[in-house]
This record gives C-alpha cells, sequence and structure tokens, in this order.
C-alpha cells in the first residue's frame, strides 16, 4: 500500500503533515508606489481557495496512491470541517466543508481517508486555556522554545480538562465521517508535568509529585489512559475486521508490546534527512517487525524535516527510501504539506508518483510475501527506537555481512532462529542467562560481546564459553591481532577502543584475534604520538575465540563499529559468524553498502537488492542523488531444491543459474537501485 495525508494547510501521501502558520498579512503598499490608475487589492488568504475535487483526487491517483490521511485538526488547534465549534478555523469560507470534500473525492476514486488530529499541540487551546498548558518543575509552561518570543509550539498537560476537550473533538469527528478507515492522532508522547492537575493526580496515586521518576511514571500512566479512552471510542465505530484503527504517534516503540492492545496497526515515522539517519528505518523495522503488526512507515518528500515546505529532495533518495520500506515488508508513506490554497503541487506528485510507480511494478511480485530472519539480536528494550551506538553498529554491521536477522527484546521467543547476538548493551540476568541455555541446548548457536559475556556482570552467562578467567581489564586501548580472519592482515593489530574483558582461551576453541599490547599506557605525563601508544607485544589474552556453537567477543565490536567503522571490526564479526552459521540463506558479493532482505511469498522467494550510497555533503545532511549500479554481482541463496524459474524484477529478465545442491547461484547487473531476484519453487 502507498499511503498519503492531507489537510487544509498540509497534506501528502504519508501520514503527517504539520499545518504551517498562518502567513502575516503584508501591510497595503504606499500609495506612491502603486501602479497608476490600479485599485489596490489586498492578497487572498482564504484557505482551500483553489480546491478543485477532481483535480485533488486526481493528483493522487496518479501518483500511485492508496490512501491519503486528511487532517480534521492540525497542531494549530485548527478544525477544517462543517462544525459548530468555535476552533473551526476562521480562513475557511463559510460553505466550504473541506475535509468533506477530500474525503468524498478520494472516496470516489478507491482511495481511502484515514483522518488525522493533532494532540498535545493544540495552540487555539492553549491560548485559550494557558491553565492546560503543561509545567515543568519550576513552573515554566512547556514549550518548543525557552524563548517567548520565538516560533514554537505550546505543549498541552493530558492530566487537565484538555483531555475531556480533545474527546469532544474525536467523538464528533468520529460521528461526523462514520465510519472513518481510521483516525491517526500526533504528538502523543510521555510528558510529565506539574500543574495542579497533574500534582493532584500523582497524590490520588500515591505518587510524589517531587521526585522525577515519580512524575515520568505518571506522565506514562496518563498517556496509556488516554490511550486506552481514545481506542474505545475509535473501536466502537469499526467492523471487527477493519486493518487499521487508531494510531498514537511519538509513542516511544519501547512500549510498543503492551500498547499493542491499543492499535491495530504500527507506524514508523523516520525521515533520513530530518533526524533520524539512513539507519534508523532498518533498526526500527527490524524491532517491530515480530511482533506481528501491519506496519506502515513514512518519510517525506522535503530536503530536509517536516515543514521544508519549498525544497525537495533528490528523486533517487525518495526511490532509496520507499525501496528500503518495501524490502522490509512495510506500507510506505511520503508526507508533504498542502498549499495553504488547497492544490497539490504537480512537481511533488509528479516526484512521489515516481518512487511510487516502482512500487506497484514490484509489488505483484510480493503476494503474501513476509521477511525471513535467522538470526536474533537481543536489544534492551528500555532502548526502543533509540538504539545506541551497539544497536546502531549491530544493524550496519550486520546489513553489511548481508545477515538476514531480527531486533527482539530479551524476553521474545527465539524459536526458529539459527543465531543469537547480544550485544554489549544488553544485560545478562538470571532469566536471560537460563533462556539462553535451553536454545543452546537446543542445537542454537549464539555470540555475545564485551559486558554480555558475564551474567550479573560477575559471573559467565552460559557454563559452555569458548573463553575462561572473565574479568574486567585495566582501561586504556589495545589491540587485536587477527588469525585466519579474511580481509584483516594477520600481522597488523588493529586498534581497540574502549573497556574490555581479560580472558583465556577454554580448551579446543578456535582463537580469531588475540590481544596486543602496547607499550605502555598513556596518560598526561608519559603519552606517544597523536593517539595512542603503538603496539608491543602479543599477549595469551583472547578476544575474539569460538567453540561449541558459541562466540565469545571481549571487545564492545559493535558500539565500536559505529563509532570507528573500521572494517577490520565488520570482518571479524563475520568470522565469528561464518563458524556459528556456515550455511546463510543468502550470500551476496558486490559493494559493501548493498543491503538486502530475502521475503517467502505465495509462489517462492524474493531477495531484494537495494544499492544507493548516502553521503555526508552538509554538516549535518547525508544526501542521495543516484543509484549505485550493481554490475556481474553474485547472489546465492540456500534452497534444498532447484526452482522453476527465476527472475529479475520487476523488469522480468530471466537470469541464468545454477543450483549446486544446497545454494540457487545467479549473477546481478542492474542500474536502477532496487531489483528482485524472485525465485518461482516448490
Amino acid at each position: 500500500m502507498h499511503t498519503s495525508y492531507v489537510s487544509p494547510h498540509a497534506y501528502g501521501t504519508a501520514r503527517k503533515q504539520h499545518a504551517p502558520p498562518e502567513p502575516p498579512r503584508p501591510a497595503p503598499l504606499p500609495t506612491a508606489n502603486r501602479a497608476p490608475g490600479l485599485p489596490h487589492r489586498p492578497p487572498d488568504h482564504r484557505r482551500g481557495r483553489d480546491f478543485d475535487p477532481a483535480a485533488f483526487a486526481r493528483t493522487f491517483r496518479e501518483a500511485h496512491v492508496d490512501s491519503v490521511t486528511v487532517f480534521a485538526k492540525c497542531h494549530h488547534g485548527r478544525l477544517y470541517y462543517s462544525t459548530d465549534r468555535p476552533e473551526r478555523h476562521p480562513g475557511l469560507a463559510p460553505d466550504l466543508d473541506l475535509l468533506s470534500a477530500q474525503i468524498e473525492a478520494l472516496h470516489a476514486v478507491g482511495i481511502r481517508t484515514p483522518i488525522y488530529l493533532s494532540l498535545q499541540v493544540d495552540e487555539y487551546a492553549a491560548r485559550e486555556h494557558p491553565e492546560w498548558v503543561a509545567h515543568d518543575e519550576n513552573l515554566k509552561i512547556t514549550r518548543w522554545s525557552d524563548s517567548a518570543f520565538e516560533a514554537a509550539w505550546h505543549v498541552l498537560d493530558m492530566s487537565s480538562p484538555y483531555a475531556d476537550y480533545f474527546a469532544d473533538q474525536l467523538s464528533e469527528v468520529l460521528e461526523r465521517f462514520a465510519p472513518v478507515d481510521g483516525i491517526f492522532v500526533d504528538m502523543c508522547w510521555d510528558q510529565p508535568s506539574v500543574s495542579r492537575w497533574a500534582v493532584d493526580g500523582m497524590r490520588r496515586e500515591g505518587l510524589d509529585p517531587a521526585d522525577a521518576d515519580q512524575r515520568a511514571r505518571y506522565a506514562k500512566l496518563v498517556a496509556r489512559r488516554y490511550m486506552a479512552r481514545y481506542s474505545a471510542m475509535v473501536e466502537k465505530t469499526l467492523p471487527p475486521d477493519a486493518a487499521q484503527g487508531v494510531w498514537f504517534n511519538s509513542r516511544p516503540k519501547t512500549g510498543l508490546s503492551e500498547e499493542r492492545q491499543f492499535v491495530r496497526h504500527t507506524e514508523i515515522e523516520g525521515l533520513p534527512t530530518g533526524g533520524w539517519g539512513y539507519a534508523f528505518l532498518p533498526y526500527v523495522a527490524r524491532y517491530v517487525r515480530p511482533l506481528g503488526l501491519p506496519t506502515l512507515s513514512h518519510t517525506g518528500r522535503f530536503h530536509e524535516s517536516w515543514g521544508d515546505n519549498a525544497a525537495l529532495k533528490p528523486r533517487a533518495a525518495l526511490l532509496y527510501e520507499c525501496s528500503q520500506m518495501l524490502s522490509h515488508g512495510l506500507t510506505s508513506g511520503v508526507g508533504d504539506v498542502l498549499h495553504p490554497r488547497g492544490a497539490p503541487s504537480p512537481a511533488v506528485y509528479e516526484l512521489i508518483g515516481s518512487a511510487y510507480g516502482h512500487l506497484e511494478r514490484c509489488e505483484p511480485f510480493l503476494d503474501g510475501g513476509r521477511v525471513v530472519s535467522e538470526v536474533a539480536v537481543l536489544v534492551d528494550p528500555a532502548l526502543g527506537d533509540n538504539p545506541g551506538a551497539s544497536g546502531i553498529g549491530a544493524v550496519r554491521a550486520l546489513q553489511q555481512l548481508r545477515t538476514q536477522f531480527d531486533l527482539l527484546p530479551p524476553a521474545s521467543d527465539l524459536t526458529g532462529y539459527r543465531v543469537v547476538v547480544v550485544p554489549e548493551s544488553t544485560r545478562v540476568d538470571d532469566a536471560l542467562a537460563v533462556r539462553l541455555q535451553h536454545y543452546r541446548e537446543g542445537g542454537g548457536a549464539v555470540l555475545l560481546t564485551g559486558p554480555a559475556l558475564l551474567k550479573n556482570g560477575t559471573e559467565p552467562a552460559l557454563p559452555d564459553l569458548p573463553v575462561e578467567g572473565l574479568a574486567p581489564a585495566p582501561a586504556g586501548e589495545s589491540f587485536l591481532a587477527c588469525e585466519g580472519v579474511p580481509g584483516v592482515p594477520a600481522d597488523f593489530p588493529v586498534i581497540s577502543y574502549g573497556s574490555r574483558l581479560t580472558a583465556r582461551a577454554a580448551e579446543g576453541a578456535e582463537v580469531l584475534a588475540r590481544v596486543v599490547a602496547p607499550y605502555f599506557p598513556r596518560s598526561w605525563d608519559r603519552f606517544c604520538g597523536h593517539s595512542y601508544t603503538p603496539p608491543a607485544d602479543l599477549t595469551e589474552e583472547v578476544a575474539v575465540a569460538v567453540g561449541g556453537g558459541v562466540a565469545a567477543v571481549t571487545v564492545p565490536l559493535l558500539a565500536e563499529f559505529h563509532e570507528h567503522g573500521l572494517e577490520a571490526y565488520r570482518h571479524l564479526l563475520g568470522a565469528a559468524l561464518d563458524r556459528l552459521l556456515p550455511d546463510p540463506l543468502v550470500r551476496a558479493g558486490g559493494p559493501v553498502h548493498l543491503e538486502t532482505t530475502v521475503m517467502r511469498t505465495t509462489t517462492g522467494t524474493a531477495v531484494h537488492l537495494i544499492s544507493f550510497v548516502p553521503s555526508r555533503e552538509t554538516p549535518t545532511l547525508d544526501l542521495v542523488h543516484d543509484p549505485f549500479p550493481l554490475v556481474d554481482v553474485p547472489v546465492a541463496l540456500r534452497l534444498d531444491s532447484a526452482p522453476r524459474s527465476v527472475r529479475l524484477q520487476p523488469t522480468g529478465q530471466e537470469l541464468p543459474w545454477d543450483h549446486d545442491g544446497a545454494y540457487l547461484h545467479v549473477r546481478v547487473t542492474t542500474l536502477d537501485g532496487h531489483a528482485m531476484v524472485v525465485v518461482d519453487h516448490d
């Protein structure tokens, strides 16, 4: 599905449009500057003045859009439909029921219309009821700026009567537009406050308003309660088989396993150039996938982030982002902002249509598709969609190694995964240690890095580790001498940053890296060179060892890969995984940035190949301008029997293939940035 969304000020192809501030009315020009004989005509600021229902719907239809999230209420707290409520936008003509007209026009061409309402940001309510605005611990009102004279949103307190005010708005929308295609509620984070309503509420719950942790606990409680309330309101209006109910945006994915009771699907907001970065979607997609909820992800057509209305991102960037969503089994969305006059921009929808047209050509080959993963990376659920260095390092390294993996909380079911990776940022407690041991007894392999090697930080996490004598090492840099690691010279010790554990190899373990000590620890009064003291002698201390289906990495390899990017770290991780998973689902050559995912479909298997290279071109932006060609790239898919056919889609090119009894082998050339090796088999 391709989605979009719209409002009088804002809309787009993907869900969230923030309505821009009302433009100022310019002062009349001085008489002396007016053209002789021409009357002065003030600019026409009527909202939706150029709205044409047929042209509006045709724009989306021609851009291959099949769902548009339309605005009932924007961040300014204004409503865009016929209502007696005073919040109705004063710039709309009295006879213009904009939201109704948008829904009717889009439904007429078969496009769904979920409805958007802003929640904790509402400028109208903040002005009319300043007592409803959240207050911080210093009794300052909560805004997106510390300056009273800077444009910024006020944040509403959901423990105040504003919660009922919003419920009335939602109720009217549900009654007015029933049956709705879904409700999108935006700006729904946990907001601590010390307003009189919040303080009274905390005292009723036995919580201390003076304690920051308990204020945060109460904020989460308030959020879960309003989610339950508003979700019940929406659910009453929906048929049981509705695919989409209500979505509460801006919630951390940390709590999604508990909050899924309030939703029928999940959504991932991530504009790569808007602060999220290009590693964000691959991380969060893998984090939410095991929950089994239908998932929409969206980027934006903006060059930078929301509200960058007069700038378009490069065509290749949007194709990359949409193809990446498709490869993770997600619905693709692209955010836009509708001009206040109500007419969508042809340039915007030509751009969006170019990406959605590609998706539409790909979709027939992914019927019934589900992403297949064989490695589980256990991440700290408290990190949610803020994965930290080890999380991003794991995603980047494993993508570059063509590993097919999911990200799971430690309590997840590990059935079906062949390898479990426990990063250094995941604490191994008694419960997780027991689960890992049961998993090992069932034949699964385990890779542990850094502190994850120690249960509760004190004793070995597993009884059959390939290392012994684990203990914290002295602070300071060390070096890794790799043994039998392809791509890493055996005679060139590689720098290792950060804290590590000391260990020696257990009997029978295969050592992939040993520790080389520096000549002396670097200090303020004794140092050599610009960065660190050079490596001296090889020690008996082990950095990476494998044995009995377990790999032990005593250094924080994943965080180091994120922070320093040394390819030796990736090669070392890859060598350890090769010992645990000698027959991975897919192998692929080609450039290191190549992204691969595998989907099982109703007729066989599809291997996605995505080849784009973001480059840092401003102090803060990674930009994509062109696809990176793949030329004669070898791809191997583990397959028990010979296929019926192998084609490169969506072009339909038949590929020569070879089957060696275990793997299907093909070679791929494509210049388009995204293609699929589609294998028809039993």
